[in-house]
């Protein structure tokens, strides 16, 4: 598949085919809270254009100009949004369309363009019952069962997140932690000697 062959390289190479499964990994995050700005700035299209051009790379359009426009005309909009949700709904947003353009780097705050978004998404969570804690944890554990295999790769080879005192940077590190702790885990082996 020629799209394997095509790889960005820098401290460590990452392929076409593990960049869209971070962007297809982000986008999920970004539409579920998408419903929350659109309630709050209605006529504001730019963070599911952004959104739209991150999933046009997914399915296998090539990364263009269009991803990394959106991805700032989102974050505009975000900044112009009248509620912390909104805003982080944007920034989800946002960071969907550039996750396309993930440096293969090895610098922590690359971690944001994987989990950022995630994260972002259990403050809202968090933010909408009320300042409910346990709601953001579970929309935390819905983000470590969405993390593919090849995402935690991916996520490996950087740093960990670290830096930043908001709640959603904790969050961020949080989940962080958790993707690489349960990846270090030893594995059950299913040809043991356990009971059949």
């Amino acid at each position: 598949m020629a799209q394997r062959t095509h790889k960005a390289s820098g401290d460590f190479e990452l392929t076409m085919d593990e960049l869209r499964v971070v962007t297809r990994y982000v986008v999920r995050h970004a539409e579920d809270v998408l419903p929350v700005f659109e309630r709050a700035v209605p006529r504001d299209p730019r963070p599911r254009l952004a959104i739209e051009a991150a999933l046009a790379f997914v399915e296998g359009a090539r990364r263009t100009a269009a991803q990394r426009v959106a991805s700032l005309d989102a974050h505009r909009a975000a900044g112009a949004a009248p509620t912390e949700a909104a805003r982080l709904a944007a920034r989800c947003a946002g960071d969907a369309a550039s996750a396309a353009y993930l440096h293969p780097l090895a610098r922590a705050t690359q971690v944001g363009h994987l989990l950022r978004a995630c994260a972002s998404v259990a403050r809202i969570g968090e933010l909408e019952a009320g300042g409910d804690p346990e709601v953001a944890e579970a929309l935390l554990e819905r983000a470590r069962q969405r993390a593919t295999p090849v995402l935690v790769d991916v996520l490996r080879r950087y740093p960990p997140a670290e830096g930043g005192s908001s709640r959603v940077a904790r969050l961020m590190r949080t989940l962080d932690h958790s993707l690489r702790e349960a990846a270090d885990a030893p594995s059950e082996d299913p040809g043991g000697g356990g009971a059949s």
